[in-house]
Parts: structure tokens; C-alpha cells; sequence
């Protein structure tokens, strides 16, 4: 039941995130207003996952997504002054948040290792999705060189994230099974 829920959330982003590359090609301050949303998503989640998580592992993770994306959302946030390009919302960056709110309140309605897992199975099709966005609709979209390049670079620590939520992942279900 668990895996039929992360396919199916990993369905919902491949499909928003595909959606974007199906409509019209993001300009870059729509990439912009993307890239910023899914920072603040991930940022949000995280600080949900500090307030109701006990274990020491999830709480690690969590101040590794504040810290990362903060200092993201920054590097994005100063190249795009740099550039005078303003951050656009999009259909894109409207469905990333309705979705971010439907996530918040499960997690919200979950305790203990019930949260810590969702929590992180989010995170691993979380980022999934925001790797295969970047990679396939957002860095081939961007006119702007600074910015692809700026996108580029920021893959190697997205793919971090994800590497670092599949471990945890997979140290939960060890504790999960050992009565912690």
C-alpha cells in the first residue's frame, strides 16, 4: 500500500512537472517562479518535519533541506536581481503549491514513525520529480546562460538529496522492523 502511494505521488509531480514541459515552454522568470516554489516547498516541509519528528536521523535530513535550499533559494533569488528577471508564477508553480498544501496536511495528521516515513517517501519523489524537471523542461527551457548554467549546477546537490532520502528510507524500514 505505502509504494502504491509514493507511485502515485510520483505520478502527480511527473505529471505536473510534465505538464509544464507539454504547454507552452517556460520563460525564465517562470523557471524562476518554479525553482523558487519548490525551495520553499521543501524548506516548509522540512521545518514540519523538525516540529514532529523524534528521530535524530529525519531531523538531520530536515536541517540539510533548510540549510541547502535556503542558501538555493539565496544564489537564485541574487541571479535573478542580477538579471532583472522577476519571478513569475505559472500553472506549474500553482500546482506545486496546491500539492505541497495536500502533503502538509497528511503529514500533519501523522505521528511518529508513520510521519517519519511519509515524510521521507515524499522527499524521495519530491526530488525525483524536481531532478527530472530540471533536467528534462527547466536547464533546456532557460534562455538565460547564467541561469541554465546556475540550474546545472545545482543538479549534483538535488541528486544529493535524493541519494541521502533513500538511505534514510531504507534505515527506517530497518528500525521500523526491530520494534523502535
Amino acid at each position: 500500500m505505502k509504494r502504491l502511494g509514493v507511485a502515485i505521488l510520483g505520478s502527480m509531480m511527473t505529471f505536473v512537472f510534465g505538464a509544464m514541459a507539454q504547454a507552452q515552454a517556460p520563460t525564465d522568470p517562470q523557471i524562476v517562479g518554479v525553482v523558487q516554489t519548490a525551495n520553499r516547498i521543501d524548506i516548509d516541509q522540512a521545518r514540519l518535519a523538525l516540529k514532529k519528528s523524534s528521530n535524530p536521523q529525519v531531523k538531520e535530513f530536515a536541517n540539510q533541506m533548510i540549510s541547502d535550499h535556503t542558501s538555493l533559494q539565496k544564489s537564485v533569488s541574487d541571479l535573478a536581481s542580477k538579471l532583472g528577471v522577476k519571478e513569475e508564477s505559472s500553472d506549474t508553480s500553482k500546482q506545486l503549491k496546491q500539492q505541497a498544501a495536500d502533503e502538509s496536511k497528511k503529514l500533519s495528521d501523522l505521528k511518529g514513525e508513520n510521519f517519519d516515513r511519509e515524510y521521507v517517501s515524499h522527499e524521495i519523489a519530491y526530488h525525483q520529480a524536481v531532478i527530472d524537471a530540471a533536467s528534462n523542461t527547466l536547464i533546456p527551457n532557460a534562455k538565460n546562460a547564467e541561469l541554465k548554467s546556475a540550474l546545472q549546477s545545482a543538479a549534483p546537490l538535488l541528486q544529493g538529496h535524493l541519494q541521502h532520502a533513500q538511505e534514510l528510507q531504507q534505515s527506517l524500514k530497518g528500525s521500523g522492523s526491530s520494534g523502535h
